[in-house]
């Protein structure tokens, strides 16, 4: 029907006239309690953005001499996160003469990546950033 037609219609049952697809040839429209509708949409974003878990990113750094006890106290709070659902990002700092000995801290990033491989995945390997040997980890458990 034509566009005047439809809005008198509209008019006649006290509703609105909403054009749903206006590329469309003929437009599409339909006739609906707008505030209603406004109302409806308003209440799914809502629900929507409730139900959405937000993901974070939490750091952890390590030093290339770290003592095991150390490590292991790292290695928890590092699993708390992950059984959160958080990414995690390890970093192993090198200061002074340390980075002539990066193998070291190599170690150290292996065997905290050792202690965490059932609760994560690697989603970015390691790798030497200027002073920091840096790593990322995903959970594997979705919360």
């Amino acid at each position: 029907m034509s566009r005047f037609d439809a809005y008198k219609k509209a008019e006649s049952m006290e509703l609105d006239l909403l054009c749903v697809a206006p590329q469309a040839n003929p437009p599409v429209c339909k006739i609906i309690n707008y505030g209603k509708y406004k109302f409806e949409a308003q209440k799914k974003a809502k629900e929507a953005k409730k139900n959405q878990k937000i993901i974070e990113l939490k750091e952890i750094q390590l030093t290339p001499q770290i003592g095991i006890h150390d490590l292991e106290t790292k290695v928890k709070a590092a699993i708390k996160f992950l059984e959160d659902g958080n990414k995690v990002k390890v970093g192993v700092r090198f200061k002074g003469r340390q980075m002539s000995h990066t193998e070291i801290g190599d170690e150290t990033m292996n065997k905290f990546l050792d202690y965490v491989k059932d609760y994560s995945t690697i989603e970015k390997k390691p790798n030497l950033d200027g002073r920091w040997l840096t790593c990322v980890l995903a959970s594997k458990t979705k919360k």
